[in-house]
């Protein structure tokens, strides 16, 4: 076995293997976020409150967090294939509950089983990048991944507001089941396992407990954690405001309001590619340090220019700069947290995505206790959110104490 895995691949496998991982990883974000513009036509249909409607996208981001804490942690322990093809499935049988949900209840239930399901896509593909890459092919690779992971979110209410020309609401939930019947043709068919048995069982690491205190004693994985999570925070600020923000109070089109997202899909992509070159040559502990001096940046500008009474053409540019800030850190905080895990990647990045997804499911009812009249309360959580990650990175994960990616 070569010491790197992947660099036995020849370049047309590995185009393959990480397309696949990102089709995989984006299942999660576009099960979470492709109904967002179908809010309205939800609240109307079960004749229920906007808090309500919120509540089922924070049910999907627990079922989300709660899937990752079980998937990644036994695919360290039996594989990766296995438990990703299981939950995956149960992602499919899920989506369809949803598309017939007879009631609201019925529907925020169905959500959390929903994103328990796609939870596997996101830590297995980050465990699978790991096994395979280390150094700075492990820093290119999770940008490509992270390019899914932070475009996704972004993009797929994008996707949604073009299907509701042509469905209605439900119809979004049989294309999710569909988007999990290919991944799991695609896994089939494309990926082998990773982690070859004689790994699952390395002295020091073989036990639950082992794993969780190999990365929770990690003072880098803690700080880079706290900044995942807040990163993904304010851009969620942003997602389960937006359809009431642009559609109820600018009067937004749905196609209007899907070129909004559009533009920060772009910033997001600029950021995650912009991010491996830095990272590779910088390190990524110093593009996390502009890339959260540049999130307080387009946070504050929200707040100011909404103030300023400058409305959707005050809010697009700062919105776009947050995004792009998003994107730069998103394959910066993945490097550090897994570089020194090899051994229980799947534990690593299950607990980086669990807080990411727990610390988002906290977002939306926050933003929800306020009434959304203009850009400032989702500006103020971006803004906090932002401030909290600069702070973990000073002073936790302390950039001059990080040694460089090997």
């Amino acid at each position: 076995m070569t010491a790197h895995p992947g660099d036995a691949l020849t370049p047309s496998r590995r185009f393959t293997t990480l397309l696949v991982l990102g089709l995989l990883a984006g299942l999660g974000p576009f099960t979470i976020d492709l109904y967002l513009p179908a809010f309205p036509a939800v609240k109307d249909e079960f004749e229920t409150t906007d808090a309500a409607v919120q509540l089922t996208l924070s049910a999907t981001t627990i079922g989300f967090a709660l899937g990752q804490l079980v998937v990644g942690p036994l695919s360290d322990r039996i594989g990766r294939r296995r438990p990703l093809l299981v939950a995956t499935s149960v992602h499919v049988l899920a989506s369809v509950g949803v598309a017939m949900a007879p009631d609201i209840v019925s529907l925020s239930l169905l959500r959390i089983l929903q994103g328990f399901g796609a939870a596997a896509g996101t830590v297995v593909a980050m465990a699978m990048v790991r096994d395979l890459f280390s150094g700075s092919k492990l820093v290119t690779a999770l940008s490509r991944l992270a390019l899914v992971i932070g475009i996704a979110p972004i993009a797929a209410p994008v996707v949604g507001s073009w299907l509701l020309g042509v469905l209605d609401w439900r119809g979004l939930f049989w294309v999710l089941a569909g988007y999990a019947v290919l991944v799991i043709g695609l896994q089939l068919l494309f990926l082998r396992e990773t982690l070859p048995p004689e790994l699952r069982h390395v002295p020091g690491h073989t036990t639950l407990r082992q794993r969780y205190r190999a990365v929770l004693s990690d003072r880098v994985f803690i700080g880079v954690a706290v900044i995942g999570a807040s990163i993904f925070g304010g851009m969620f600020a942003y997602l389960a405001t937006s359809s009431l923000l642009l559609q109820e109070v600018y009067g937004f089109s749905p196609g209007e309001f899907g070129l909004v997202f559009a533009i920060c899909s772009v910033a997001v992509l600029a950021g995650t590619q912009i991010a491996a070159r830095a990272a590779n040559r910088w390190g990524p502990q110093w593009v996390l340090a502009v890339s959260t001096a540049l999130l307080i940046v387009g946070a504050s500008g929200i707040i100011v220019l909404d103030l300023a009474g400058l409305g959707v053409a005050g809010l697009v540019p700062p919105l776009a700069l947050f995004a792009f800030a998003f994107g730069l850190s998103m394959p910066c905080v993945q490097s550090l947290a897994l570089a020194n895990h090899g051994e229980e990647a799947g534990t690593a990045a299950s607990l980086l995505g669990a807080l990411n997804m727990s610390i988002a499911g906290l977002v939306s009812p926050v933003v929800g206790l306020f009434r959304i009249e203009n850009a400032i309360p989702m500006g103020s959580v971006m803004l906090a959110c932002g401030v909290l990650a600069t702070c973990s990175l000073w002073l936790v994960v302390r950039p001059r104490q990080v040694p460089p990616i090997e």
